[in-house]
């Protein structure tokens, strides 16, 4: 056994550095070297001859010997030592190619096993530990590693899953919107049809008098040409008559005649036609006019999708109520979802701004304003530190941002909010008497919506604040 071992390491054995091969190649010459070494060999001889028989090679390109490698490194100990786990894992073990040892010591510096027999001398300077300690220190760096993953993993499904919300929310959005919309266009078409039913309706009726009118002139002038016409008739016939019976005649006729001569001309009545211009002057301006009465502006909307799922606004989005369970929505970037906020659909960066709010005797509420990246999912109180500035009422008082209780004559039906973006001022009134509640002063330095939070309304009779809405200016 021990010949056969020793003659096929030396089959299996290159002649430049005396190892087992690595990478076999082999030469016109069919002599076999470690690809490595023949090409260190030719280096360094400057030329390509074979390093036993010296024949030059002809052959540009060398091409490993698989066949011979994989004999090479079973005979070697490097081919790696595979069994089935029972969880179906592959367990790899890696002996020395000189002691078909298994490495016990590990070398952190060159992040590899090493042989305690051959190899140990060579990382004096190195930092080596037990294979055993190497192994359990990066399992745990491993499982970190998994954490992590399984961390962004859920990270990410998370967020697939708010999009998949998001999806579902917005068809309900798609159906709910496109109803109220066709709502307001059906009231705005019924108020135009019932608009023009009146506006013909007068047409007809102006027609209808002026035409009695024309006819009353024309009965009249009927009765005064059929009169004048017996007149003529008479005097024609008076002209026709003999001396004697025309001296005893004629003066009747005469006076008749002359009565009637005497009588006015005729004249046409003035505005017997219909006033056209009174009906299609200005048409559309007018019914918009009387539109007025019908609609209302609203110079703050509220933004649906910033709501928190205990608040249920009206169609118009203009009044918000605190619910009794908290609705399933979307957690979109948006959203307040700590507390029971709303904000405005539209936001503010300069000038002058102003609205009423109608509260009411609901017992707790805040309006004001909030800046744009006021954090809408954790912990936020209102109060300028937060981005938040506004008048608070709980427990029967009223507070400003900074905690202080202020004094009001009166309970406040109605709260104006006034805001001057420039001068960095945010102001409350009592729109009833304009009596100035406090202000609030500050410097800001990025875009401000309208900012609502409304708690439960125990047993008051105002379940909702809403939006006062302001005249139209034509």
């Amino acid at each position: 056994m021990a010949e056969k071992n020793a003659l096929l390491e030396s089959f299996l054995s290159c002649h430049v550095c005396s190892e087992t091969f690595r990478d076999p190649v082999s030469l016109g010459c069919s002599h076999k070297f470690c690809s490595s070494c023949l090409q260190q060999f030719w280096e360094q001889a400057k030329n390509k001859n074979c390093p036993i028989c010296k024949r030059k090679s002809s052959k540009d390109n060398l091409v490993v010997d698989f066949a011979l490698k994989e004999l090479a490194d079973s005979f070697s100990g490097r081919k790696k030592v595979e069994s089935e786990t029972e969880k179906g894992e592959r367990k790899v073990e890696v002996v020395c190619s000189k002691h078909q040892e298994k490495p016990k010591l590990f070398c952190e510096d060159e992040d590899r096993a090493v042989c305690t027999v051959c190899e140990f001398s060579l990382h004096h300077s190195h930092k080596v530990v037990p294979v055993e300690q190497a192994v359990s220190d990066l399992k745990e760096q491993l499982k970190s590693d998994l954490k992590s993953l399984q961390d962004k993993r859920k990270k990410y499904k998370q967020v697939e899953k708010t999009y998949n919300d998001m999806i579902q929310h917005s068809k309900k959005q798609l159906l709910s919107t496109e109803q109220q919309i066709r709502a307001e266009f059906n009231k705005l078409q019924q108020f135009l049809k019932e608009e023009e039913e009146s506006r013909l309706a007068a047409l007809r009726e102006e027609e209808e008098q002026k035409g009695k009118t024309i006819s009353r002139e024309m009965k009249r002038i009927e009765e005064q040409i059929s009169s004048l016409s017996d007149s003529i008739c008479a005097v024609e016939e008076e002209l026709h008559k003999h001396n004697v019976p025309f001296l005893s005649s004629y003066k009747d006729t005469q006076t008749r005649a002359r009565a009637q001569s005497s009588l006015s001309d005729p004249q046409l009545l003035s505005g017997a036609l219909i006033d056209v211009a009174k009906h299609l002057g200005n048409l559309s301006f007018r019914v918009w006019e009387d539109m007025k009465d019908k609609v209302h502006f609203s110079p703050v909307i509220l933004d649906p999708n910033t709501a928190s799922g205990w608040l249920h606004l009206s169609d118009d989005l203009t009044s918000v109520r605190r619910g009794e369970t908290n609705q399933q929505l979307p957690d979109n970037p948006e959203r307040n979802t700590n507390y029971a906020n709303i904000l405005g659909s539209e936001g503010f960066s300069s000038g002058k701004h102003s609205w009423e709010v109608e509260v009411g005797d609901h017992p707790r509420w805040n309006v004001g304003l909030a800046k744009e990246s006021v954090d809408r999912k954790g912990e936020c109180y209102a109060s300028p530190k937060s981005g938040i500035w506004c008048l608070l009422h709980y427990s029967g008082k009223y507070v400003d941002v900074v905690g202080e209780t202020l004094t009001v004559k009166k309970s406040l039906q109605r709260i104006r909010v006034q805001m001057d973006y420039d001068r960095g001022e945010v102001s409350f009134y009592d729109p009833e008497d304009m009596t100035h509640i406090y202000t609030y002063r500050e410097t800001f330095t990025e875009k401000l919506f309208p900012y609502f939070f409304v708690f439960k309304p125990g047993d008051a009779k105002t379940t909702e604040i809403k939006i006062c809405p302001t005249e139209i200016s034509l």
